[in-house]
């Protein structure tokens, strides 16, 4: 596929329309936007998380692979007249994602605990990571409430937040060094 973009500045969004994949103008609060807008703001964290990785490696490859799924759903998303079946790639992509979370739990001690976010700097970021597809994920569900989206896109959305948990316990040696719930950490 090729892409052109001549020009950034457009001046079409001053008055808070923006145009989808097909066109259209609809608010930029519209719940298409606000999905889309949650799918890039999932989409920088990755990169952040990203450029923290070492270059070249399985990790950062793997990352810069979901971005481009990320932008692959975006680009269905942003077509209203996409029917329902419109990500064919959504189940291989979900086994490719279960082969990779399961390989690095392999790795991973059992929880026996709530893991708290934070750790190492790049664990911190696949958690913030993992809460952005969540969020992401919940605006595909409540998208789909008016217009019917392809059943794999919440579904993908939902396997990426799972890696990105593990993907965390991986920045910390494997779970190691996780960071743990103390319940009641504030009881007298």
């Amino acid at each position: 596929m090729a892409i052109r973009i001549d020009r950034v500045v457009t001046r079409g969004g001053d008055r808070g329309q923006t145009s989808l994949g097909n066109g259209a103008r609809v608010e930029k609060d519209d719940p298409r936007i606000e999905a889309l807008g949650t799918l890039d703001e999932a989409n920088a964290v990755i990169g952040v998380l990203r450029a923290a990785c070492p270059p070249e490696t399985h990790d950062a490859r793997f990352l810069r692979r979901i971005q481009s799924l990320l932008f692959d759903i975006g680009g269905i998303v942003c077509q209203p007249d996409r029917g329902i079946d419109a990500f064919p790639a959504g189940e291989a992509a979900m086994d490719v994602l279960e082969t990779e979370i399961e390989r690095l739990r392999a790795h991973q001690p059992p929880l026996r605990s709530f893991v708290l976010p934070g750790g190492t700097p790049a664990a911190a970021q696949a958690h913030l990571a993992r809460t952005v597809i969540r969020r992401a994920e919940r605006r595909m569900v409540s998208l789909h409430r008016t217009a019917p989206l392809a059943p794999a896109i919440p579904a993908c959305l939902n396997r990426l937040s799972d890696y990105f948990f593990v993907l965390g316990r991986h920045f910390n040696a494997d779970g190691h060094d996780d960071i743990t719930w103390l319940p009641g950490s504030f009881s007298a």
